[in-house]
């Protein structure tokens, strides 16, 4: 959750100091492995050959089982549990309001996920800007981009997620009556 500053705020200031930070690449806790594959497939109703028979993917250009794309964020990650605190830029960027709604998340995929890929993943805040909502006519707007890379550091997917933060309405009208006064 960003972090709501009270009083003057200066976007263009924000901006210059977070434009470009990057959390340190994290190693995903777990390699590709075809169990978790299996389970993602039946859970979802994926009957695709090249994610469940074996026999069948090592007959195709991928020479073997690959993972569902949807999987790259399962294998960067620190999975499920134990729980381990993971850093987050978002947590740490000062915006005008707390409020905070996922608006969208693209991924672009590179190249298939192979079994024994280990992913690794890394942050960065790549634009924030003021646009105006309904509720806020100065809505801050976030993009960040989560890099995916494999054991030799090739990229293998690039997720792009854009994130609105917002004050609330008591805050909004707290604001206009003061830049009366």
């Amino acid at each position: 959750m960003p972090k709501a500053v009270d009083g003057p705020y200066d976007i263009e200031a924000v901006r210059k100091e977070w434009i470009g930070k990057k959390t340190e690449a994290r190693r995903g806790r777990y390699p590709v492995e075809h169990d978790p594959i299996r389970r993602y497939c039946h859970m979802v109703e994926d009957t695709n050959p090249l994610f469940l028979d074996p026999d069948f993917a090592v007959t195709t250009e991928h020479g073997g089982v690959i993972a569902p794309p949807a999987m790259v964020s399962y294998f960067s990650g620190n999975g499920a549990w134990p729980r381990v605190q993971e850093q987050n830029l978002m947590g740490d960027i000062p915006t005008r309001g707390a409020r905070l709604i996922n608006m969208n998340t693209d991924w672009e995929y590179l190249r298939p996920i192979h079994i024994g890929d280990r992913l690794s993943a890394q942050s960065e805040v790549v634009d924030m800007f003021e646009k105006p909502i309904r509720l806020d006519p100065k809505a801050v707007w976030i993009v960040t981009e989560n890099r995916i890379t494999d054991q030799n550091g090739e990229l293998v997917a690039v997720g792009r997620n854009t994130l609105l933060t917002h004050r609330t309405p008591e805050a909004v009208a707290a604001d206009t009556e003061g830049a009366r006064a």
